[in-house]
Formats: structure tokens, C-alpha cells, sequence
């Protein structure tokens, strides 16, 4: 397996002023020494509040990417929103620089595809305006032709543009980057399909802080996968019981 281009992210926890204050009174971030990551895919999960995005949005800051998203070269701000977690973040990369990147959010993708229309580059996003395209097929778009070989790719909530047949679909455009392509993905997201990618690390922040978990120790697994096997339970209970 090839070097990373991130190989860690550390806490420079003599940087931080206050750990009681936002964001570094998050658990996660309280809590976060030097975090190892996959050389392929590494995923954060966790309930909205953990830190997951929080955290990500810092990694690529860090790593120099827009706030607001895009490739290394966009620099735009609708409204500035991030923390200052990023200042306390120490990068390790790997001996290799990645040729590609791209940081990508689902609150900010629409502001993305119009960058990329006012900057005239849709070529190298297939040719067509994001805009036209719904958004599963703006993003895959994306994925496709601005995604390439030897990429740092950091991706925040992807499914939130894809239904779960087009989450499949990513997950062989995924595929297809990390092993064949040699670039690396950090992702934070909800999904359980697309955290079933076998090749991956998966990181869950919750009050505790962060740990390394199979897919089957994610929250977001077993409950999906209890309420599809006791559908009518839960049903009964959230909706027709008084109370």
C-alpha cells in the first residue's frame, strides 16, 4: 500500500487557549491527541454535534483548501463560518505531494458550481454547468471528471446529493481512485452504505471522543439495520402509540 498523503493530524494542544469554548470543547477535539490516518479512506461518523465536520473542514484548511470548498486554487466566501480548530492542527503528510485535491461540502456545493461557471472551467467538470444537473448528478459529475489520479480528496456528508443506487455508484468511483488511482479520501458522513467500503478506517466521535470501529460498531449501522429488521416495532412506537 502506497504512503499516505496525510499520514496524521495532531492536536497542538499549546496552541489552544480555552478547551471551554467552541469547537475545542467538543469531546472529539478535547480529547484528540494525534489522530493515524488510512492511506486509501478514512471515514468520521458520528451524531450531528460530535465534531465530524468540524474536524474535517479543519483537515482541509490545514491542508490549504477553501473554507467553502473546492480545489486548492478557489478562493471565495459567501459567509465566513469556520472554527479556528485549524490553527491547532499539526499536518503529518507523507513523503509524496499529492497532484490533485478537492474539498467538498454539501452546505456549499451550490456555491462550488457557480465558482466554477464564473471562472469558465466546466470543461474539466464534464463539460456541463453543475447548475443543469440535479445534485446526485452534479456530484458524480464531479467525482468523475474533476477527481482524479493521485488526489487528496476530502468530502463532507457526499450522500446528502445521492440516493442510495447512486451511493453505490460512488463507491466503485471511490474504489476505482483509492486503489487503482493512488489517492487518498477522508469522508465524514452519515451513511452506513458508504461506510461499508471494506478498504477504510472508520473513526466514531461521540462524548467519549474518538475511537476506531468496524462498520457493525457504528450507531448509525446498528440502528439502521435494527429498524429495518423490527420496522413495525419502531413504527409503533415514534407514530401510532399515544405518547
Amino acid at each position: 500500500m502506497p504512503d499516505a498523503y496525510l499520514r496524521s493530524v495532531v492536536l497542538r494542544r499549546d496552541k489552544v487557549s480555552t478547551f471551554e469554548k467552541y469547537p475545542f470543547v467538543v469531546p472529539a477535539v478535547r480529547t484528540l491527541e494525534s489522530l493515524e490516518l488510512h492511506p486509501q479512506v478514512t471515514f468520521f461518523v458520528g451524531e450531528n454535534g460530535s465534531g465530524k465536520s468540524t474536524l474535517l473542514e479543519a483537515i482541509a484548511i490545514a491542508a490549504g483548501f477553501n473554507p467553502e470548498g473546492g480545489s486548492q486554487n478557489f478562493r471565495f466566501a459567501a459567509r465566513a463560518s469556520e472554527s479556528d480548530l485549524h490553527n491547532a492542527l499539526r499536518l503529518v503528510r507523507g513523503a509524496r505531494r499529492p497532484k490533485s485535491g478537492f474539498f467538498m461540502r454539501a452546505e456549499s456545493f451550490f456555491n462550488v458550481a457557480t465558482k466554477v461557471d464564473e471562472l469558465g472551467v466546466g470543461r474539466a467538470y464534464g463539460g456541463k454547468s453543475l447548475h443543469e444537473q440535479s445534485h446526485g448528478e452534479a456530484f458524480l459529475a464531479l467525482v468523475k471528471n474533476r477527481f482524479g489520479q493521485h488526489g487528496l480528496y476530502i468530502l463532507d456528508e457526499p450522500e446528502a446529493a445521492l440516493s442510495p443506487q447512486r451511493q453505490l455508484a460512488f463507491l466503485t468511483a471511490m474504489d476505482s481512485l483509492v486503489r487503482k488511482g493512488d489517492s487518498q479520501m477522508l469522508i465524514a458522513t452519515h451513511s452506513p452504505i458508504l461506510l461499508s467500503y471494506p478498504h477504510a478506517w472508520i473513526y466514531q466521535l461521540n462524548e467519549q471522543g474518538i475511537s476506531r470501529v468496524s462498520l457493525e460498531q457504528t450507531e448509525h449501522y446498528s440502528l439502521t439495520k435494527d429498524f429495518l429488521d423490527h420496522r413495525d416495532r419502531y413504527l409503533r412506537r415514534l407514530i401510532e402509540d399515544d405518547g
